[in-house]
């Protein structure tokens, strides 16, 4: 990915005219792309290259870049992420979905390669999308900076069909455990063996084993959001999204292991960070889904294959990084196939292919079992 750093600086860097948040819908227009041929010599507006010839579309630009500037994206500080001359890191070889993952040096920014439905879906769901973000300040739905399509000039004719989107947990925090929940159950466990999960290891919904419990606010808050971005993402005929939790334990012992706390809840620090008198320093800013104060209380389950958990009583106290993820995906044909052929072997409404309807109704269900208000 590295060669396309002049690419970027370019298509970041162009200049612009101040842009109104309230766009026209032509900024909109699935049409509304810009094509620019980059010869390995260069060109009048291109910088030269080591690659072979290839052309950059920038999907409705003016819309990204209104966006970046609703997310508050200082624009100098965006092209040192995404075009600086280090390489970006390949965070993940594809899965199922067969995307590459990739992050910026300083982790502010992932790229995702994508498939054309996925290019489509958000094409045509951006201007909902748009007016979602700008009216809910603390939406927790994946931030989107950029969309992209690289394609090679020559016999293959290959096309890479990219998004930049916010990386969730580039934080001050370490995260020690991190879950991927849909409120579904068929295949829903990780098949790593136990002494093989460390810090790094994506779970599921059947392996969490902890109840968060939020203060009064923050669970009010919480529970309004997630309202409104399951109806934005049910409108739009959006299922197969995630929340993503990452959980970092304030108190841990030298192995890794949390430890149990028996006060409530302690202020959210700056790991590291001491004040002139040796204590922690100040806190640092919290906001719905990023560096939430929490209590986590261990849970056992009845059996391998149920939701249901039995609270324990042993708590520990926590730091909370959250956001919905994998929003792109259509109830389209593969997905109600898929839900029929499943169907067959399986409990539906176990299964993750359902109806938006239904995939949302279940999702908060969900949610809001696991993620409840701190009484004490």
């Amino acid at each position: 990915m590295r060669l396309y750093g002049n690419k970027w600086r370019h298509s970041v860097g162009r200049p612009a005219p101040a842009t109104s948040l309230d766009l026209r819908d032509t900024a909109f227009n699935p049409k509304e792309k810009i094509w620019t041929r980059f010869p390995p010599q260069g060109s009048k507006h291109t910088p030269p290259h080591q690659s072979c010839a290839f052309k950059w579309k920038d999907y409705c630009p003016l819309v990204f870049r209104t966006l970046r500037k609703l997310f508050k994206v200082d624009p100098a500080d965006y092209m040192i992420s995404i075009c600086g001359d280090n390489a970006l890191r390949l965070l993940s070889s594809p899965g199922k979905s067969g995307s590459f993952f990739y992050s910026t040096n300083d982790d502010k920014y992932m790229i995702k390669t994508m498939k054309k439905s996925e290019v489509k879906a958000l094409i045509r769901m951006l201007r909902a999308y748009y007016n979602h973000v700008r009216a809910f300040e603390n939406t927790l739905v994946t931030k989107f900076f950029g969309l992209h399509c690289v394609k090679m000039i020559g016999p293959a004719h290959r096309k890479v069909r990219f998004v930049i989107m916010g990386n969730l947990f580039c934080s001050e925090y370490a995260i020690h455990r991190r879950f991927d929940l849909k409120g579904s159950s068929q295949g829903r466990v990780t098949d790593k063996p136990e002494s093989e999960i460390d810090s790094t290891t994506t779970l599921k919904d059947l392996d969490l084993n902890y109840i968060f419990r939020l203060q009064t606010s923050w669970f009010q808050e919480f529970c309004r959001q997630v309202d409104k971005d399951c109806y934005f993402l049910e409108q739009e005929r959006i299922m197969d999204y995630s929340l993503l939790v990452g959980i970092h334990i304030i108190q841990i012992s030298q192995t890794g292991e949390p430890l149990r706390m028996e006060a409530g809840i302690f202020p959210v620090q700056t790991p590291g960070d001491r004040d002139e008198d040796g204590g922690e320093a100040a806190p640092e800013l919290s906001r719905l889904g990023m560096n939430m104060p929490a209590r986590a209380e261990l849970a056992t389950r009845r059996n391998d294959s149920e939701f249901a958990m039995e609270p324990t009583g042993e708590y520990y106290d926590v730091i909370l990084i959250l956001g919905i993820i994998d929003i792109l995906q259509d109830y389209d044909i593969s997905k109600k196939l898929e839900h029929a052929y499943k169907s067959f072997n399986y409990d539906p409404t176990s299964i993750s292919a359902v109806d938006p309807s239904q995939y949302s109704r279940r999702f908060r269900d969900f949610i809001f079992r696991i993620f409840t208000q701190d009484t004490t």
